[in-house]
């Protein structure tokens, strides 16, 4: 009796092209998993390094439209007390500020700069309970933290109009009534992956903040120590 064996399957070539062409579509399908993966890092410290900055920026915002600010008077055993404050609320400069406003019936200064670790600092007068003395981090990897001012012109009657007429730097201010401040602020993403330090530039932002709550002309800064 004779047994008929199948002659269906495949040769040793063709069995070799099929392992090539599998070989190829992995390798392929793995290189776009890493330029996916390397993509999504990237992307995750943009967003972050952006919300870094925006978060520092809110803070700076809050402070500097808060300068000026004076509270109601304070009942402290039947009497009402006013805490003054400085006039101008502000010490300019173009690589830091402080500003001054009441608050919870005490005067508050606080000050914003950059150490030589590129932090910027938010260093608070009194301090919060906890606080790093010197000030606390609040953004790292800072690039750029560079402020203008917009000053006010004499009006009529030779009164200042409180109105934006120039920008200025700090030195540039005068015996003017800073009326703005304009903020520049940009930090790199806190990362040792090269493929972020090469493709990320820093995230940046600039905006104008108006003061709320200006006192009197400079030249009566003693107004507001004699109400």
């Amino acid at each position: 009796m004779k047994t008929k064996f199948s002659e269906k399957g495949v040769t040793l070539i063709e069995l070799l092209v099929a392992l090539v062409i599998c070989g190829i579509v992995v390798a392929a399908i793995y290189r776009l998993f890493v330029a996916q993966t390397r993509a999504y890092t990237v992307q995750d410290q943009v967003a972050e390094a952006q919300q870094n900055v925006r978060n520092a920026m809110e803070l700076l915002v809050r402070d500097i439209r808060m300068a000026g600010f004076d509270d109601d008077p304070v009942n402290i055993g039947g009497v009402l007390i006013n805490i003054p404050v400085l006039n101008p609320p502000i010490i300019p400069a173009n690589n830091s500020i402080d500003v001054f406003y009441e608050h919870n019936g005490a005067l508050r200064q606080v000050t914003y700069s950059v150490n030589a670790n590129n932090q910027l600092l938010r260093n608070q007068i009194p301090a919060d309970p906890g606080a790093t003395p010197g000030g606390d981090p609040i953004l790292d990897n800072v690039t750029e933290f560079r402020l203008t001012y917009f000053i006010d012109q004499i009006g009529p009657g030779g009164k200042r109009d409180r109105r934006s007429h120039f920008e200025v730097p700090w030195t540039g201010i005068g015996a003017a009534n800073v009326v703005a401040v304009r903020v520049r602020l940009s930090a790199r993403p806190a990362s040792n992956n090269p493929d972020v330090n090469s493709q990320v530039s820093p995230r940046a932002l600039d905006t104008v903040v108006t003061m709320r709550n200006l006192l009197s002309d400079k030249s009566n800064i003693f107004d507001a120590f004699n109400p």
